[in-house]
């Protein structure tokens, strides 16, 4: 019997698509939530994952640990689901490019956030953290400007470039960044959240400590 893939992550975190991917594309993950940040509180993952970020999906003798290479890995292991956008199918590119683009260019200038206006505000980064969370707001344009008369990002559907893109959204929400997110984005994210995949995802995490 071939053994489950095990992710390893905090609730909330990147991690969320990774396990919103895996209830979208029915694959049974074992779930092994950590508290945030692990490196500090759980020392001991560092023998696992010596980056000691999360997640990190182990596979049999495959270890990854950026959560839209797994969110995709997920929805194609054992097959191409609906979930992913095959080579040669329309919107093969674009798939491709909002599910990269959403930790490069959107998720990033969050976390720089974070740091400076959240976790080290008391040291005088505030206005630092003020910057990157205008760099976020103005790199929501693509998304806002493709959504222009869409439902989903790609071909129609919902797939893992959603999940990764409503990802930032949603944490976005919960940073206090809020503020700057277009309208249009919002009820984008109401959509998302309303699917049963992603509220499954949500339960199966609560069992983990907050990570923000």
């Amino acid at each position: 019997m071939t053994a489950r893939p095990i992710l390893h992550t905090c609730r909330g975190s990147r991690g969320l698509r990774c396990t919103w991917a895996a209830e979208e594309a029915g694959v049974d993950v074992e779930l092994r939530l950590l508290p945030f940040p692990p490196r500090f509180k759980a020392p001991e993952y560092l023998e696992i994952n010596p980056l000691g970020t999360i997640p990190l999906l182990v596979d049999g003798d495959s270890r990854m640990t950026e959560s839209c290479a797994i969110a995709h890995y997920l929805a194609t292991k054992d097959g191409y689901t609906d979930l992913a956008i095959a080579p040669g199918e329309r919107d093969y590119a674009e798939y491709l490019d909002f599910t990269y683009h959403a930790d490069a260019t959107i998720t990033f200038p969050q976390t720089v956030y974070m740091r400076f206006a959240l976790f080290e505000k008391d040291k005088g980064w505030a206005e630092a953290g003020d910057a990157y969370a205008k760099w976020f707001w103005k790199r929501l344009i693509k998304v806002e400007q493709r959504l222009e008369g869409r439902e989903f990002l790609c071909a129609d559907r919902f797939t893992v470039a959603d999940i990764c893109v409503g990802y930032a959204l949603i944490l976005a929400r919960s940073v206090g960044l809020d503020e700057g997110v277009p309208e249009s984005l919002k009820a984008y994210r109401e959509r998302l959240e309303a699917r049963e995949g992603y509220q499954r995802a949500v339960e199966r995490e609560k069992a983990g400590p907050a990570s923000v």
